[in-house]
């Protein structure tokens, strides 16, 4: 089988600060909150989410973060750790 154009894509022009904009908005930050996090402005983490969706041939935000994932340029997402190394228990919602 061979892979089609479209789905080939230059995974080395993806830096690791690339690669941490790709998971805080996996993990839902704003854009203004990724700016915050990595110390540059809102205008910069725009900027490279619209080329991020332009490499990796996304059409939008989410379509981005399901192909950072599919491509996997994604961190595993490990549950919180409270103070000790374990792991917090999520709590049953209290509506039905």
């Amino acid at each position: 089988m061979t892979a089609r154009p479209e789905n080939c894509v230059d995974l080395s022009a993806v830096g690791d600060d690339d690669r941490k904009i790709l998971n805080l908005l996996y993990a839902g930050f704003s854009d203004a909150s990724i700016a915050r996090r990595l110390g540059v402005g809102h205008r910069t983490v725009q900027r490279r989410v619209q080329r991020l969706m332009e490499q990796l041939r996304a059409n939008g935000r989410v379509a981005l973060g399901a192909r950072a994932q599919e491509l996997g340029l994604l961190r595993a997402m490990r549950p919180p750790y409270e103070t000790g190394g374990h792991p917090l228990e999520r709590t049953p919602s209290r509506n039905p």
